[in-house]
């Protein structure tokens, strides 16, 4: 991906979440390419490793940071690991979330509970141990990856359509709390995602023939926006969420 001289990332020092969807190697690859050192923060059964190896691919630093990204001491040591790994931190990327889909009437407290700390919680606690270090410092971006489905409903997911709502919100209103203090928090809301290669019987997928693009997205789809907003170049962008879903929105 050719970075624009006004996205280069070079010199700045990033974390990023990871789960198990494998979006993580395509978008820690991405900060990277564009010159970022990149500390990976999650599970050891998450994505972390591949996200690494992505970063030193591109001859930048990466280190795996194991992390309970729900609870609290385990994100604060996270956040303060990788300004000793790092040197610095300049960006946030909160890429981790859960994958749930269950008829609301069924959907169990224990579940309810488990998905929203997973996929709220998760970004409340990073922005707030990250941002911390970077109010110190007197700025920084904050990129939340987050859903479409902040903005529509669907069947079986009204546990992914609340928590999608209460990132973008969290986006929004933070954007507006630390604006003055050089913190630029924004969101991209993902539409359907694939990291499998397109196929022939991709066509033929009603999910598919419904999307205006005719195809899935990849993560790789949300890198270039990704970088610009973690640059010193969207100074004047703050609060927005911005939907990369093939067009998926203007159905709504």
């Amino acid at each position: 991906m050719a970075i624009p001289s006004e996205w280069d990332l070079t010199g700045k020092k990033a974390i990023i979440t990871a789960d198990s969807r494998g979006w993580t190697p395509y978008l820690a690859g991405a900060l990277a390419e564009a010159g970022a050192d990149v500390a990976v923060a999650g599970s050891e059964a998450s994505d972390m490793a591949e996200g690494v190896a992505a970063v030193e691919s591109h001859g930048r630093r990466g280190a795996a940071i194991e992390t309970d990204l729900t609870d609290a001491a385990s994100v604060e040591a996270m956040a303060a690991g990788a300004l000793g790994e790092l040197g610095g931190v300049d960006i946030l990327v909160n890429n981790a979330t859960a994958e749930f889909g269950k008829r609301f009437e069924r959907i169990t407290e224990d579940e309810w509970e488990r998905f929203m700390d997973f996929s709220v919680k998760s970004v409340f606690l990073a922005c707030r141990a990250v941002g911390g270090l970077m109010l110190e410092r007197g700025g920084g971006r904050i990129v939340n990856i987050g859903s479409a489905l902040s903005q529509r409903g669907l069947w079986n997911s009204v546990a992914v359509c609340a928590a999608q709502g209460a990132i973008h919100q969290m986006t929004s209103s933070l954007a507006l709390e630390w604006g003055r203090q050089g913190i630029r928090v924004n969101g991209i809301g993902a539409g359907w995602m694939s990291t499998k290669e397109p196929s022939e019987d991709d066509l033929r997928e009603l999910l598919v023939r419904y999307l205006p693009s005719r195809r899935k997205g990849h993560p790789n789809d949300l890198a270039a926006l990704l970088v610009y907003l973690s640059s010193d170049a969207c100074d004047f962008v703050t609060g927005q969420t911005f939907f990369i879903d093939g067009g998926a929105l203007a159905h709504a």
